[in-house]
């Protein structure tokens, strides 16, 4: 089984013969962990993707809750991508420093909630380009500001409400992409002051068994995928709702699904950061 939605993952390969056409545009979302002493924009500064602007996700997001990188209102998404140079009529390619795990997957996200579908996620990320050798530069980008028309798909995201609303009535299911350790509480948060567990009734898929993390972090095959998503015991008939530890690997969920055809996913923005720090959510472990 090939990929459903083949466009939605780009070769190495192919970015490189495409790197300068004129409707194609480079992110770098590269972000990571709070408890990982790295600085992702000053690595793009020193290392990226020639043509390659960068996204970041805590600034491209809602300033108005002490939550990590939530999903902005759709003004405030346009006016910053559009200084990006990233609008209408650009296909927009992402990638990040660890694979396409970490955050591409997130702004791929992202811009198909507002709207824009013409996004992919470049397979195996920064890692795989500068294992094969391909062009990178130190040199910043300039980009032109393009019009972005931004429209919400409010389908897609899914609030702390919403899920408190379902829990008992299990019409979607939630799957935790966390790891397993963190799923079952066994591992600490790398939040400080989260409890330890999961959403009542949640599954869990830890987000790198869909990917090869032996091959640069590739993507399985559609076959492989939907197998792993089975074996799981996710019914494919169903509505998915993702979560993770604060929305961005569960975006690597929602990013699988579609691939393999099965776009009735949804993400919940706030995940473990928001539920794992109240004292009013059930908890199990």
């Amino acid at each position: 089984m090939v990929h459903k939605n083949p466009d939605a993952l780009v070769s190495t390969d192919w970015l490189e013969k495409h790197i300068e056409a004129p409707d194609v545009r480079i992110v770098d979302a590269s972000t990571f962990l709070p408890n990982v002493d790295r600085d992702a924009k000053q690595e793009y500064n020193d290392c990226h993707i020639p043509g390659a602007v960068y996204f970041d996700i805590n600034d491209i997001a809602d300033s108005e809750t002490d939550l990590p990188h939530m999903l902005p209102e759709a003004e405030k998404f346009s006016a910053r991508v559009r200084k990006l140079g990233l609008g209408d009529g650009c296909r927009i390619v992402v990638y990040d420093s660890n694979g396409g795990y970490l955050a591409a997957c997130r702004v791929w996200w992202m811009f198909r909630v507002f709207g824009h579908s013409d996004v992919a996620v470049l397979d195996g990320g920064l890692p795989k380009w500068l294992a094969e050798n391909r062009p990178v530069t130190d040199q910043p980008s300039t980009p032109k500001e393009r019009h972005f028309s931004a429209r919400k798909n409010n389908m897609m995201v899914r609030s702390l409400d919403q899920i408190l609303n379902h829990l008992d009535s299990a019409k979607e299911q939630i799957v935790d992409t966390r790891s397993r350790e963190r799923f079952l509480g066994t591992a600490p948060e790398p939040r400080s002051g989260s409890r330890s567990g999961h959403i009542p009734g949640s599954t869990s898929l830890p987000f790198n068994e869909l990917m090869k993390p032996d091959e640069n972090w590739i993507f399985k095959s559609g076959d492989d995928i939907k197998s792993t998503i089975m074996d799981a015991g996710i019914d494919l008939n169903k509505p998915v709702v993702a979560s993770c530890g604060s929305g961005v690997t569960a975006c690597v969920m929602a990013f699988a699904m579609f691939m393999i055809g099965y776009e009735n996913v949804s993400v919940y923005d706030g995940s473990w950061s928001e539920w794992g720090m109240r004292d009013d959510t059930p908890v199990e472990c």
